[in-house]
């Protein structure tokens, strides 16, 4: 048998993300969602999905928006306005080989990420990571908070041929958004079948729609819209389902 979860990160990124999101999970093939528990939406886009079953990590972001620490403790991880750095300077420094993020610090906002995160869903996290930036102390700080409390850490890779952990089950990560020609549908066939058997892959998606706060803030834009569509697609719901070495799972089957 093979396992396939299908992750949707960043809920609360904007309005129309959201709304992408919740169609992904009321129509479509999402079990598992991120939500982002510093950025202004994340109440509101959680609130559209409450009532889902789905499984809900915490997607910690320190690369976009305000803190939900006090910034007197974290300078390491803002700009002079206030705001986190950019994704793009994370990754201007990683090439420089300079890691700017301070480990104490990290943990100091994760922490207080995961406490809005708690006001915001009313429970605690099934799965625990971090929106994509290139940061090993960040990574380093994910797992120890996740440690700390028990949380299931997934760790992350998007070389899709890595094998890493989410609890104590190997899998892979693929995302292939933001590729030339990218055809959510089909990307998501092609790695069920290059999938061996007992294998578990974990699919990112971030669906959503396109307002003026996503088009202005994110490189990721046009393939959200592709991967809703994508999701919610019965006959890419109908080949999943209808195939006998297959099974859907979420972070809570982990």
């Amino acid at each position: 048998m093979k396992y396939l979860l299908i992750r949707a990160d960043d809920v609360g990124y904007s309005y129309a993300v959201d709304l992408g999101i919740e169609r992904s999970v009321r129509e479509g093939l999402v079990r598992s969602v991120g939500v982002m528990p510093n950025m202004p939406e994340a109440q509101s886009g959680w609130g559209l999905i409450a009532d889902c079953d789905i499984a809900v990590g915490q997607h910690t972001n320190v690369c976009l928006g305000k803190p939900c620490a006090d910034p007197a403790l974290i300078p390491s991880l803002l700009q002079t306005n206030g705001e986190f750095k950019s994704s793009r300077e994370y990754r201007a420094k990683y090439k420089e080989g300079i890691d700017f993020v301070d480990f104490d610090e990290a943990v100091i906002e994760i922490e207080a990420q995961l406490e809005r995160f708690i006001e915001i869903v009313g429970r605690e996290p099934e799965y625990f990571e971090a929106h994509a930036v290139l940061s090993d102390n960040l990574n380093a700080a994910i797992a120890h908070v996740a440690r700390e409390h028990g949380y299931k850490c997934q760790v992350p890779s998007f070389d899709p041929a890595a094998v890493v952990t989410c609890g104590d089950t190997p899998m892979r990560m693929v995302m292939r958004s933001q590729m030339p020609g990218y055809d959510p549908a089909a990307a998501i066939r092609e790695t069920v079948e290059e999938m061996k058997d007992s294998e578990t892959a974990v699919f990112v998606c971030h669906p959503g729609y396109l307002d003026h706060y996503i088009l202005t803030h994110s490189s990721l834009t046009e393939d959200r819209t592709k991967e809703v569509d994508a999701l919610i697609d019965p006959e890419l719901r109908a080949w999943l389902e209808g195939r006998d070495d297959l099974e859907l799972i979420d972070y809570r089957d982990l």
